[in-house]
């Protein structure tokens, strides 16, 4: 009798996991998660393998800071990525599938230059992240700079 309770114990335990498993791996990644799955995807080959040619200096990263934060022209990344790019701005959970969190070395750094250029300037099909037409090459080169530094 011990032997058929501990049987049928192991089981009720074993199909709690696989519903609890099964139903989580359904639910999109909360704003934040690190590491993040892909949604977007790949650049067309022209942007895929371009580098930044812009350095990572302090000029660099204060202007992208700029521009990343609003306190420049119509964007503001921000507000959806948070301040610190963790994926937390003020509007991230109304989005399905979550922004990006760009403090995430896991996620962002196996993503080229060319890819997040691409993204930035065209947006990601099938999310919220919207293009940015305003914004010119140097301004994006400066936000690529800058979403590596918040991956750091």
């Amino acid at each position: 009798m011990l032997v058929y309770a501990r049987v049928v114990s192991e089981i009720a335990v074993g199909v709690a996991l696989t519903l609890v498993t099964c139903s989580g791996s359904q639910a999109a990644p909360g704003p934040g998660e690190c590491p993040q799955p892909r949604f977007t995807g790949k650049a067309p080959e022209r942007y895929y393998g371009l580098k930044n040619p812009l350095s990572s200096n302090s000029d660099v990263l204060e202007s992208a800071e700029r521009i990343y934060t609003g306190k420049v022209g119509a964007s503001n990344c921000a507000i959806c990525h948070g301040r610190k790019g963790d994926g937390k701005g003020p509007l991230a959970s109304l989005y399905s599938p979550p922004p990006r969190n760009f403090a995430c070395a896991q996620t962002v750094n196996g993503i080229p230059d060319g890819q997040l250029f691409w993204i930035v300037k065209y947006g990601s099909p099938g999310t919220a992240m919207p293009p940015n037409p305003q914004l010119s090459d140097e301004q994006l080169w400066q936000i690529v700079a800058y979403l590596r530094l918040l991956a750091r």
